[in-house]
């Protein structure tokens, strides 16, 4: 029904915001992934929007980015998974990372987003599989296996996404495992 809104950005509390638009106040609800990549209070902001009605409410979720929007809509539709767990998902991993652990089965990085259990990340797992691929593809950086292999191990060792995918960038695309996994560490170490 609303699948856009512009207007002033009124008020940020996460994960909620108050768009002014000609006097009129909506709350919509972001991911963090768009909250920090809001404008400050006072600017104009547009999001691309999806609304739901439930018999005891309407809630408006808001997105920056038509990727986002379209996961949300995507995470929405599987059994078990809501809008706010789905919005949960969307602040803990960024599509692209949601793409990646889809097409490489890890389980272990779904759960580590709150309210995800171990069922409810297999369930997503295999829910998602072949729907994310088109429009939203994981980096060309993991396309080979020995780079999936490498940064499995970095996040095994506990380093966050961000850290890991930072540390592939800076490898030889033709590497291998166990000298990647060296050079990757020597890099984070520093």
């Amino acid at each position: 029904m609303i699948g856009r809104i512009t207007g002033t950005l009124a008020e940020k509390s996460p994960p909620q915001l108050l768009i002014d638009v000609n006097g009129v106040g909506y709350e919509v609800d972001v991911p963090m992934s768009s909250f920090y990549n809001l404008p400050g209070l006072g600017e104009r902001v547009t999001l691309l929007t999806h609304f739901i009605v439930r018999e005891d409410a309407q809630v408006l979720f808001g997105f920056l980015t038509h990727d986002e929007r379209a996961t949300f809509r995507l995470l929405v539709k599987i059994s078990g998974v809501g809008p706010r767990t789905a919005l949960s998902i969307l602040s803990g991993l960024s599509v692209n990372e949601l793409a990646q652990a889809v097409s490489l089965q890890e389980t272990g990085r779904l759960v580590k987003v709150p309210g995800i259990g171990k069922k409810t990340a297999e369930r997503l797992l295999l829910e998602l599989k072949g729907k994310l691929g088109d429009a939203i593809t994981a980096p060309a950086s993991i396309a080979n296996h020995a780079q999936g292999d490498i940064l499995q191990a970095l996040l095994a060792l506990g380093y966050s996404d961000r850290e890991a995918a930072a540390a592939l960038k800076a490898l030889p695309a033709d590497i291998g495992v166990s000298d990647g996994i060296k050079l990757a560490l020597r890099a984070l170490a520093k």
